[in-house]
């Protein structure tokens, strides 16, 4: 892993996903700084700063990604908050959690849709309107 990437990484993750992207990177440094330094050095000097796809549809993906997968909600916390960051609206983030219930069942919508009503209710953004 080059320090170009990393330093690369850095700035799309504060970029994206401000105070939580450290928040990670904080928790992980005294039981697995390597896991920190490729996800920040992989997923984000590399993955996140392609560009094919604008942040907001990258996080449209990952929204739906993390619903199907189930059991990630400490991680659809941190990218709920990204989603916001990078210009999604709370109707759009509850639009895109509705349309997962179609391809990943009611269950994990619901635990999605759950996990977006906390972070919009800590950032001042309840009730959601224009649905």
């Amino acid at each position: 892993m080059t320090d170009e990437r990393f330093e690369r990484g850095l700035k799309k993750l504060t970029e994206i996903d401000g105070e939580g992207g450290q928040r990670v990177l904080d928790n992980l440094a005294d039981v697995s700084p390597a896991l920190g330094e490729a996800v920040v050095s992989w997923g984000f000097g590399e993955i996140y700063s392609r560009p094919g796809l604008a942040p907001r549809d990258r996080q449209l993906v990952t929204l739906g990604m993390l619903t199907a997968l189930g059991g990630c909600e400490p991680q659809l916390d941190v990218h709920v908050n990204a989603a916001l960051n990078v210009g999604l609206t709370p109707a759009e983030i509850v639009e895109a959690l509705l349309h997962s219930a179609v391809y990943c069942g009611f269950p994990k919508a619901l635990n999605a849709t759950f996990v977006a009503k906390k972070v919009f209710g800590e950032r001042g953004l309840l009730p959601v309107t224009g649905e």
